[in-house]
C-alpha cells in the first residue's frame, strides 16, 4: 500500500484523533517501494535519517517530543534529494515532493498544539 503521512493530536492519554489530510494529495510518501528503495535505504541511514527509515521496517509515528528532531531530519535530508533520488531511481522531484509533505504535516502537527501532536506514516 502507498504509504501515507497523517497528523494526529492526543485528546487524552491513549486518545489520537487524526487531523483532516491535507485535499490536493499532500499526505503521499511515496509509493509502496519508497520504504525501502528511498526512505529506508543505505543513503538515507548513513545521512543519519532514523526516523524515516522506519517505513522500511513498519509504520512509525513521531511522538510529540520528537517533533522537532523530526523536522531537523527532513531539512538534513532535503539536502540530498538528489543523491537519494540517484540511488533509489526516483527523479529528484519526486524525493523532494514526498518530503516535502512529510515535512508540511510535522508542521502541522507543531502547529496544532504545543505538547499534544504527532505524525504518523500509515499504510
Amino acid at each position: 500500500m502507498t504509504p501515507l503521512v497523517h497528523t494526529f493530536v492526543h485528546d487524552g492519554p491513549g486518545k489520537p484523533r487524526l487531523l483532516d489530510d491535507p485535499e490536493d494529495g499532500g499526505d503521499m510518501a511515496g509509493f509502496e517501494s519508497s520504504r525501502t528503495r528511498l526512505w529506508g535505504s543505505e543513503p538515507a541511514r548513513a545521512l543519519g535519517a532514523r526516523f524515516l527509515p522506519r517505513p522500511a521496517d513498519d509504520d512509525p509515528c513521531v511522538q510529540p517530543e520528537d517533533v522537532e528532531e523530526f523536522l531537523a531530519e527532513c531539512a538534513l535530508l532535503r539536502g540530498h534529494t538528489a543523491e537519494l533520488g540517484a540511488h533509489s531511481g526516483f527523479r529528484e522531484d519526486y524525493v523532494a515532493d514526498r518530503l516535502a509533505n512529510i515535512t508540511r504535516a510535522a508542521l502541522r502537527a507543531r502547529s496544532a498544539h504545543s505538547a499534544a501532536q504527532g505524525t504518523c506514516g500509515a499504510r
